[in-house]
């Protein structure tokens, strides 16, 4: 993997494509320009190639990815001992939102599929921005809360398919 940019700043063309992701994230739909610029400060631009790792189920996450361009599949371990491909996620989903919010393991394994380009927010600089913008940071969690809302409502439509034929 390798990670371009940080908090201490970027080029213009990497500012320039953070910025136009978030702005498709629905994580972030309420933010001004200025807030948008300012939550960009503190993110990475990460690129991984097809094949890649991007992180293991059951290790301590860090950081939430949004994906710029490429391919991921999302991979859950079943009691089996068998693995299922749960999701695919392509340009403007993001991975990983529970990781800045709690410090419990990854609930899921992400690869690349194809190469691909993530921009990153780690738990750190999310709590930065959580202690010097409130307003914004407020903001953030409210978004957070809305697409774990939206991705529960989701997965307990899919499940409600798989258990009708059980019952």
């Amino acid at each position: 993997m390798t990670i371009k940019g940080g908090p201490k700043g970027h080029s213009e063309r990497i500012a320039g494509i953070i910025e136009d992701c978030l702005a498709e994230l629905p994580i972030f739909d309420r933010l001004t320009n200025d807030e948008m610029h300012e939550i960009a400060r503190h993110m990475h631009f990460l690129e991984v190639t097809a094949g890649e790792l991007v992180f293991e189920e059951g290790e301590r996450g860090g950081y939430v990815c949004f994906v710029v361009d490429g391919e991921l599949s999302v991979i859950k371990d079943a009691r089996s001992g068998e693995q299922a491909r749960i999701a695919t996620l392509s340009r403007g989903d993001s991975i990983g939102e529970m990781a800045v919010v709690d410090s419990f393991p990854r609930s899921a394994t992400v690869i690349a599929d194809t190469d691909a380009q993530l921009v990153t927010l780690d738990r750190e600089d999310f709590l930065s921005v959580l202690t010097q913008h409130p307003q914004l940071g407020i903001k953030m969690l409210k978004g957070i809360a809305r697409l774990l809302s939206m991705n529960l409502r989701r997965t307990s439509n899919n499940l409600v398919d798989y258990m009708l034929p059980m019952i």
